[in-house]
């Protein structure tokens, strides 16, 4: 079967081909504007969707070596994201379904997040833990199997992805925060300034970084580079104490569940010290990392859940409306 996904959730406009589990195409427009107001802005980002779209839809189609006829089904992001922006490719995704006279299938773009798992890991089988760290949501899912998920705990406040943006904010570096702080913490001594880990002795799975955010604040209020303490021992201590949190976390999940497979999804899933901390903390587990490719948001993960979900029967009506803040898809 030859789905085409369409993802447009937040700032990146996406279009794949998947013809039968196997990735055709993956093409990806981000969209630069957004760096100069140091965060992602909704209305330009849904006006680049709109500008994107067609000539991704065209270059996803051409790079997959088929005919726009040979599409058997339209996969479309409708939530989690922002109003706008999903919106914007609903609209897209449900125009062509129509033209084509095939079937549509919304898509959670969580779920698309963590199904990504299966898109080159051979040895992934349920059940297994997930933790999800992008920019809007961080949380720790119990994978039982496909449709049957459980949510063990989430962020009380900011996500991950959001402290990481901010604190880049605060310590002077660009946009997006996330690879800008791994740069900068190269060589500094993640030691050297003792960063809050809010939660991290507590026995529920749930996560909380603002407090950690208020402290980098007054931290670099006062802040002066000196030999001492350079800004890249900052960026390394403020970076740790994100990922000590979700570390602790992934332990108590595997406790408490007795599941010994665990795997990272999302734009966060990139940060080398995460993938090196979670190999040396989870030794007798199986532990699986997506490839770079699929962290960040794009429309393969869309075109390959949409696949899947086809081939279990399901299909949205034409009248399915966007989702911006839900969990699960029921559409």
């Amino acid at each position: 079967m030859i789905v085409i996904g369409i993802e447009t959730s937040c700032d990146e406009t996406a279009v794949s081909i998947c013809k039968d589990g196997n990735i055709l195409s993956n093409i990806i427009g981000s969209q630069l504007v957004h760096s100069e107001f140091g965060g992602v802005v909704p209305e330009i980002a849904s006006r680049e969707h709109e500008k994107l779209l067609y000539n991704l839809t065209e270059e996803a189609i051409n790079s997959a070596k088929i005919k726009i006829t040979d599409i058997e089904g339209v996969a479309v992001t409708n939530g989690p994201g922002l109003s706008g922006a999903l919106l914007t490719g609903v609209s897209f995704a449900k125009g062509l379904a129509i033209g084509l006279g095939v079937k549509i299938v919304s898509i959670n773009h969580l779920e698309a997040h963590i199904i990504a798992n299966f898109l080159e890991a051979n040895n992934l089988s349920y059940p297994f833990l997930c933790l999800l760290v992008s920019g809007g949501h961080t949380q720790l899912w119990w994978i039982k199997e496909m449709e049957n998920y459980t949510l063990l705990g989430e962020s009380r406040d900011d996500a991950a992805g959001e402290a990481f943006d901010k604190g880049a904010r605060l310590l002077g570096l660009k946009y997006p925060g996330g690879p800008e702080i791994e740069m900068c913490a190269k060589g500094g001594n993640s030691s050297l300034i003792k960063f809050p880990r809010a939660l991290i002795k507590s026995k529920k799975v749930e996560f909380s970084f603002s407090g950690l955010k208020t402290s980098l604040l007054y931290y670099m209020d006062s802040f002066k580079k000196t030999d001492e303490c350079k800004l890249n021992d900052v960026a390394a201590s403020y970076q740790k104490a994100i990922i000590d949190c979700l570390v602790s976390k992934m332990k108590l999940a595997v406790e408490l569940t007795g599941v010994d497979t665990i795997s990272i999804a999302g734009g966060v899933a990139k940060n080398k010290l995460l993938r090196k901390m979670i190999t040396k903390n989870f030794k007798k587990e199986n532990i699986i990392f997506p490839d770079l490719k699929y962290c960040t948001d794009n429309a393969a993960m869309i075109s390959y859940l949409g696949e899947l979900k086809f081939k279990l029967g399901h299909k949205s009506k034409f009248d399915f409306s966007i989702n911006p803040n839900f969990h699960n898809s029921k559409d």
